[in-house]
């Protein structure tokens, strides 16, 4: 397995896991790292990952929830949320990853992870907010340029 999907799982399990206490809070986070410290490979982009996810999740949760055709984010299951979460971030602010490889990661990992349904649920919404930004259709302030120094290839 490689070290982005490591990272991308570890992330989405850490985001879970605030996301079931309703606490996304630095001190859960920490606590989250101390009982499941990623490994060293996978630490820098599990921490790109969390912390981009953290900052922008409003602006997040607002695109999920409007391209989820009748569903709330409090009637998605936590997996497939975070793992929506965790795409939407990367097809906004990670340019060095296509879209499909984000939406495609999200997928197989809803499909390990969530129930038999994740992986279809997930593609349909990602990809719907995929093909709207490659249309022009949504204008959104997370759109960031990549981060000066942010590792390639981690």
């Amino acid at each position: 397995m490689g070290s982005r999907r490591k990272a991308r799982e570890t992330a989405m399990q850490a985001l879970f896991f605030m996301d079931e206490r309703r606490d996304f809070s630095d001190e859960m986070f920490e606590r989250f790292c101390a009982n499941f410290a990623p490994k060293p490979d996978v630490r820098p982009y599990f921490l790109r990952l969390v912390q981009g996810v953290l900052k922008y999740k409003t602006d997040l949760d607002a695109l999920i929830e409007r391209f989820s055709e009748n569903w709330s984010l409090s009637r998605m299951s936590g997996i497939d949320r975070n793992l929506m979460r965790i795409a939407v971030f990367e097809i906004l602010c990670c340019r060095d990853i296509p879209a499909k490889v984000s939406i495609n990661e999200a997928v197989d990992i809803g499909k390990k992870f969530g129930s038999e349904e994740s992986g279809a649920f997930i593609n349909g919404i990602v990809d719907g907010i995929r093909a709207a930004l490659d249309k022009g259709e949504i204008q959104t302030s997370i759109f960031v340029p990549e981060e000066p120094g942010a590792e390639a290839g981690v």
